[in-house]
């Protein structure tokens, strides 16, 4: 049977919005589209959009546009998914009517039903699209993402996730166990544990947090080296799930836990479920069980009525915290948020100013942590090779893909992708490693 259309992806936002565009691409090839990489050789052209804050949004309606200019050549349609659409949508048709099918996230049961009606004028039936497991990765042969839980319950007034992907909506665990064996089984050694909250998981389906349960499951799959889980809030990292991680080798003990402030009164109008006290506690919780846990974390600078007493607060901390990595954010006004109506909103120059304190002083501590490395040796996998061929590049349980940095290998031997080797790292370069073996 020959190949359908010759399709191209492109994929915005978050790594969550990343397996949402891996499940459809999979969908395309199940329908015997042919899948390509670059635009101008693409009969349709599909775009996975985010409309979380500011910048992503101003992202995506540039790509639609840009991707448009390809319909004037070899691109039949253009269409258009994802979170941008499920905020806008009716804007977006007005203002470009280029594209010919908009997707909004809530109708992702739906999607292959309006793709194969607008290509081939046909009637497909629904799929949960939530719990498909087959999927084409694309970040490598190494790792993959994989997504336990939709939307989130927890409602801070600046984020505009609930209204977008709404409430909380845990994978079931048997489904979940399901893919991840399926991952191991085509190779894939590390296994990345995604949502918008991880620590919350099962909390509307079981009725309490899974994270830890799921985990103990996960770690009897053979073949799966490291198990990482990205987005922990404070409030629901548990005594349990510090346990499991302290058992289990497989479980990286790298902690993404996202702050946002220390200040309780900044805390409490951002609707967190934490406060300055028990975030410390957290810390140093942490830090004495698990000595060499990594910890990252973000922080946000600027929100409505945040005085200069407050952020000192908050800066002060991160220099007392020495956080491992930490990524800072300011506050962005999103539509249809309660953070949008707040009074005393701040000053853009202010919120670029403390942005700046806050990275600069990040940059010293970053550094300071590295250096604390050197002569140390860390197993490493190997992801690649620099275009010189001097180095190899890898990953250490420290570092998250795409997010923070890389061990630099010096050796003699030959190594392949997906090796796992002892590196002694003999000096730093800005937020990376470099070592030999």
């Amino acid at each position: 049977m020959r190949l359908k259309l010759k399709v191209g992806f492109i994929s915005l936002g978050c790594n969550k919005n990343l397996v949402d565009t891996e499940k459809t691409i999979a969908i395309f090839k199940e329908h015997r589209y042919e899948i390509v990489n670059e635009p101008q050789n693409a009969e349709a052209i599909v775009i996975n959009t985010c409309g979380f804050i500011e910048p992503a949004k101003q992202e995506a309606i540039d790509t639609i546009l840009e991707m448009a200019e390809y319909k004037k050549q070899n691109c039949k349609y253009l269409i258009v998914m994802g979170c941008l659409v499920e905020r806008y949508k009716k804007e977006l048709e007005k203002a470009i009517p280029e594209v010919d099918l908009y997707i909004k996230y809530s109708e992702y049961n739906k999607l292959w039903q309006k793709i194969d009606s607008l290509i081939n004028n046909q009637k497909s039936e629904e799929e949960n699209f939530d719990e498909l497991i087959d999927r084409v990765i694309t970040t490598g042969e190494n790792y993959a993402y994989l997504k336990i839980a939709d939307g989130c319950s927890n409602y801070c007034t600046y984020c505009a996730i609930p209204g977008i992907r709404g409430p909380l909506k845990s994978r079931k665990m048997e489904s979940i166990i399901s893919e991840a064996k399926d991952l191991a089984k085509k190779g894939y050694k590390e296994i990345i544990l995604t949502a918008q909250d991880t620590t919350k998981y099962g909390v509307d389906n079981y009725g309490k947090p899974m994270l830890s349960n799921l985990l103990e499951e996960i770690c009897k799959i053979e073949k799966i080296k490291w198990i990482r889980f990205l987005y922990a809030y404070p409030e629901t990292i548990t005594d349990e799930l510090i346990s499991t991680i302290k058992k289990h080798p497989q479980i990286c003990q790298y902690f993404d836990i996202p702050i946002q402030h220390i200040s309780d009164m900044v805390l409490k109008r951002m609707n967190r479920h934490s406060d300055g006290k028990s975030i410390r506690n957290l810390i140093t919780k942490i830090r004495k069980e698990l000595p060499n846990a990594i910890l990252r974390t973000t922080v946000m600078v600027g929100f409505p009525e945040e005085t200069n007493e407050e952020f000192e607060k908050l800066y002060n901390f991160v220099k007392e915290a020495k956080f491992d990595k930490l990524g800072a954010f300011a506050y962005s006004k999103e539509e249809g948020t309660p953070a949008e109506k707040m009074k005393n909103q701040v000053h853009w120059k202010t919120k670029k100013s403390r942005y700046n304190k806050i990275m600069k002083l990040q940059q010293e501590i970053s550094r300071n942590n590295l250096k604390e490395k050197v002569g140390k040796t860390y197993e490493v996998m190997i992801e690649g090779i620099t275009k010189n061929g001097e180095y190899y590049i890898g990953r250490s349980y420290m570092d998250a893909p795409e997010i923070d940095g890389n061990v630099y290998i010096k050796s003699d031997k030959k190594l392949e992708n997906g090796d796992f080797i002892n590196c002694k790292i003999e000096k730093i370069k800005d937020y990376d490693l470099i070592g030999t073996f």
